[in-house]
């Protein structure tokens, strides 16, 4: 079996620096796995978040070779082991102990947007009509499972720290998922301009890079919930016709 060198962060919020550690590979093998052989072999005490080790609950986020990751998809076998793994907990949030961070500002934020308003049954039988196209439109968003590699990867939270302006690319598709359901009458445009920050967003599509469900996080949500800030805020007819409206 060939042998692999890692560098691993280790410290807290306090600090921390990286350690080297080195391990068996064998076929097949995840940098989780790897990681787990590290704790097992080397490391009793090293602290590390996972769950279904299948790439559906999005707990083992990381930063591999500086490349924001899930540990239980990232295979060995893809990356170059003539030099050392780094293996380091995502940058946007607080480091709470080696590679587990608190990202429980995700939570929070979630609830500062408005839930689901559906509208009346539009059938005797207490039930809705609608078409096909407009049901599917906001269904690639359900199939995020809050990794949260994308809140890494964006600037405006991991370099400017913008976290109380910004809601980030992850709520910015759950707010578009809501937005776009046919059946829901919630209006979110206000708040997506005026308390999430929608305008911080320069659509450097990084979060859609990053995505390991392969959302089409900036085409398809990002930049439409725009087109209907500019439109509603921006847009000189429509604030014409408000004016004659009201």
């Amino acid at each position: 079996m060939p042998n692999a060198n890692f560098k691993v962060w280790r410290g807290d919020a306090k600090g921390g620096a990286f350690k080297d550690y080195s391990t068996d590979v064998s076929e097949g093998m995840v940098v989780l796995d790897a990681i787990h052989k590290i704790q097992a072999d080397s490391a009793n005490d090293l602290a590390c978040r996972w769950n279904c080790k299948a790439g559906k609950c999005g707990s083992c986020s990381a930063e591999i070779n500086g490349k924001p990751k899930l540990m239980c998809m990232t295979r060995m076998a893809d990356l170059p082991l003539d030099r050392p793994i780094t293996v380091e907990p995502m940058k946007t949030f607080p480091l709470i102990k080696d590679l587990v961070t608190d990202v429980s500002w995700n939570y929070a934020v979630k609830k500062t947007i408005k839930g689901f308003a559906p509208r009346k049954p539009d059938a005797p039988d207490g039930t809705w009509r609608m078409q096909q196209d407009d049901i599917e439109r906001p269904q690639e968003f359900r199939k995020c499972i809050e990794c949260f590699l994308c809140q890494d990867v964006c600037h405006v939270l991991r370099d400017h720290h913008l976290h109380d302006k910004f809601i980030g690319p992850r709520f910015l598709i759950y707010t578009a998922q809501l937005e776009m359901n046919p059946l829901d009458t919630g209006d979110r445009v206000p708040d997506l301009k005026h308390e999430h920050g929608i305008g911080f967003c320069n659509i450097t599509k990084c979060c859609t890079k990053v995505c390991p469900e392969e959302i089409t996080i900036t085409d398809n949500a990002i930049i439409p919930l725009k087109e209907r800030v500019v439109d509603r805020m921006y847009d000189p007819l429509t604030k014409l016709l408000r004016v004659l409206k009201g």
